[in-house]
């Protein structure tokens, strides 16, 4: 395979068509250019310059690669812009949202992981809703979100990340908290705090759906704050919640969770953009992926 730096001598000069000029365009010496034309010829086997006194003349083969050489020329460089982008990767930025309930335990593991492995890559966190965090990555204000139970969405791709454990949140002076795990069944007649649907149709399916496989139909509590860390109507025993294993940690003393049987989880993905990726969001995945698997974040529960 010829140089490429001969090839871009080559056009310089049929450009031209005079060694002399070409030669000041491209800041070398003329009988160095001439032989580099000259060894060009010598392995395509084949002469592309006719030379005379004052001027270069075409043959066939010179109009041919000329023709074409420019285009493999345009091609390599963006070839080159292309590849030397993942050089920069380390120094690039990564913009990530993620909802409220992936903050209690994944997504901190997650950036924790992504910072050791890749300490200077610059990554903002933006704390948004479901909504806000499809719409984001959709239109590329964000690199990628965490979410749970996202809806189907055609250009964007779902990596699953976690599925999380589900338990049911209650007051600790109620009867079922005296138990290790609370079947689903024996929740019958207890009203469920959940978001309202539109807020997150799918993570409200899913809840609502682990009641339905147990042949219920629970009378719901709409949420009236989409933050509240002391879950308030819990507390005052006005409903019952699910709620992800990662929450458990810093709930107030008045309240118990007890894993649910049968074994329930909750699916917590990262989204991104079906083409157009920066660099950066490689790394995310790959992190994500060895995180998940050193965690154990994708193995169910018995």
């Amino acid at each position: 395979m010829f140089e490429l730096r001969r090839l871009r001598y080559f056009l310089a000069v049929a450009e031209e068509r005079n060694f002399t000029r070409a030669a000041e365009r491209l800041h070398i010496a003329q009988p160095a250019l001439s032989r580099q034309i000259r060894q060009l010829e010598q392995e395509l086997g084949v002469r592309l310059l006719d030379r005379t006194t004052h001027s270069v003349e075409p043959t066939d083969a010179r109009r041919l690669l000329m023709d074409r050489g420019a285009e493999l020329c345009a091609e390599a460089d963006r070839l080159w812009r292309d590849v030397r982008g993942f050089a920069e990767t380390e120094r690039d930025a990564l913009t990530l949202g993620y909802s409220t309930s992936t903050g209690y335990g994944t997504a901190p593991a997650l950036l924790a992981a992504l910072a050791e492995r890749h300490p200077a890559l610059a990554v903002t966190t933006r704390l948004l809703t479901t909504a806000e965090i499809v719409a984001g990555v959709t239109d590329g204000t964000l690199d990628a979100g965490l979410v749970r139970c996202p809806p189907p969405t055609p250009e964007l791709v779902r990596t699953l990340v976690r599925l999380e454990p589900q338990g049911v949140l209650l007051p600790a002076a109620h009867s079922l908290a005296a138990r290790e795990s609370v079947e689903v069944a024996s929740l019958a007649g207890e009203r469920l705090l959940v978001h309202p649907r539109e807020a997150n149709p799918g993570h409200f399916d899913a809840i609502v759906g682990i009641f339905a496989g147990a042949g219920l139909e629970p009378q719901l509590l709409l949420r009236q704050l989409s933050f509240d860390a002391a879950h308030s109507p819990v507390l005052r025993g006005e409903a019952v919640s699910v709620i992800g294993e990662s929450a458990v940690e810093g709930l107030p003393g008045a309240l118990a969770w007890r894993r649910l049987r049968p074994a329930s989880t909750i699916e917590l993905h990262l989204l991104t953009r079906g083409s157009g990726r920066r660099p950066a969001v490689a790394h995310l995945l790959r992190t994500a992926s060895e995180t998940a698997r050193a965690q154990g974040w994708l193995h169910s529960p018995a």
